[in-house]
């Protein structure tokens, strides 16, 4: 077989010439490709998706298309997500390799591995701990979870997850982003002194042995850095120079950004939410850009204002990778009968991390 067309070939073609090399390869390749796009995807990408949506609603798309090739406009932890579950049945493509996720990265196996040995000292975590990860996280963390009786999450169902959790168990250890487990566990009642937050890099992650006996919550030392950079003081403005405006932001952002929120909802529900809106309203939204400036005009011809929370842009530069230009190489690969850039997980990493990931669809459902 041929070698497979080089990036380089591409990386110098203007995007109009990128958008006619992949609707014409979307054309050639019909029933047999599916584009999975994630909210956050910039629009010169995001227009080519034959589905879009977020973490949840894709994992679920990808779980049920019956295309050959699933080519994921996202990051790398979402196409592991599509192998895993359909099982290695479907080539699962992700156009830039370098399309990753920060605070995915901030929880490893060896990290929590260390931290499960270390809660060893002072409880049985098997007994009383049930490890959950954010969607936004490793296959293998996924699968360590499924080997110990744990659960994946996305910000969609994280109450409902943390409700089955401690149902079963005491003790949730909440990892990679301790701000979606610190506002989901508060909204159920759970209080802050409640909580204690696992730093990787201190033992005992800096608490002391009664510290972790009376928490319900563990929460990993680790967050988005687009919503990190939403403040309170972004709401106050806002609310002096629109009294009337309304407020809603992703449960990634810190806590104090969430309580002075009118709305707090993943990002489906913002979507919704807005949407669901009436002519003058006028929102501020705390979230990645490239989906509130879509809303913002999708919304501006109902007569409804939306607004970037930030004045920084706050862009995810991990799903900014893929390109046009990456997008084109990978289909005109395709359609060359090369694959690029396949995600494989291993059946040993894929088989308990399917479990988990079915038990949240279970959960949900």
């Amino acid at each position: 077989m041929a070698a497979a067309l080089k990036i380089e070939e591409f990386n110098l073609l203007d995007d109009g010439e990128c958008d006619a090399r992949i609707v014409a390869a979307k054309k050639i390749l019909g029933d047999r490709l599916c584009i999975l796009g994630h909210h956050y995807q910039r629009n010169e990408v995001f227009k080519h998706a034959d589905f879009t949506g977020d973490s949840l609603k894709l994992s679920q798309l990808a779980a049920t298309t019956q295309a050959d090739f699933i080519v994921f406009c996202g990051v790398h932890f979402m196409a592991e997500v599509a192998d895993i579950l359909t099982h290695g049945k479907r080539t699962v493509i992700l156009p830039d390799l370098a399309a990753g996720c920060s605070m995915a990265d901030m929880a490893n196996l060896v990290k929590v591995r260390r931290c499960w040995a270390e809660l060893s000292e002072v409880l049985d975590p098997d007994q009383c701990v049930t490890p959950v990860t954010y969607i936004n996280s490793a296959a293998d963390l996924k699968a360590f979870c499924g080997q110990h009786g744990g659960i994946v999450c996305t910000s969609s169902n994280a109450r409902a997850v943390l409700e089955w959790s401690f149902a079963r168990r005491e003790k949730v250890l909440f990892f990679p982003d301790q701000h979606l487990g610190r506002n989901t566990a508060k909204n159920m009642g759970i209080a802050l002194d409640e909580m204690v937050v696992w730093d990787f890099s201190k033992p005992l992650g800096g608490n002391t042995p009664q510290q972790i006996r009376a928490a319900k919550m563990i929460l990993w030392r680790g967050f988005c850095s687009v919503h990190q950079m939403f403040q309170p003081t972004h709401i106050e403005n806002f609310r002096k120079r629109v009294p009337d405006g309304k407020v809603i932001s992703h449960p990634e952002n810190a806590l104090a950004v969430c309580e002075a929120s009118d709305y707090v909802g993943s990002t489906e529900y913002i979507l919704r939410t807005v949407r669901a809106s009436r002519a003058g309203d006028h929102w501020l939204v705390g979230t990645e850009l490239n989906l509130v400036n879509r809303l913002a005009d999708e919304m501006k011809e109902k007569g409804v204002t939306v607004e970037f929370m930030s004045p920084t842009v706050c862009m995810c530069s991990t799903m900014f990778r893929t390109d046009p230009q990456h997008l084109a190489w990978t289909l005109d690969n395709l359609v060359a009968g090369r694959t690029v850039n396949r995600i494989r997980v291993p059946e040993d990493v894929a088989s308990p991390a399917r479990a988990a990931l079915d038990l949240m669809l279970e959960v949900v459902d």
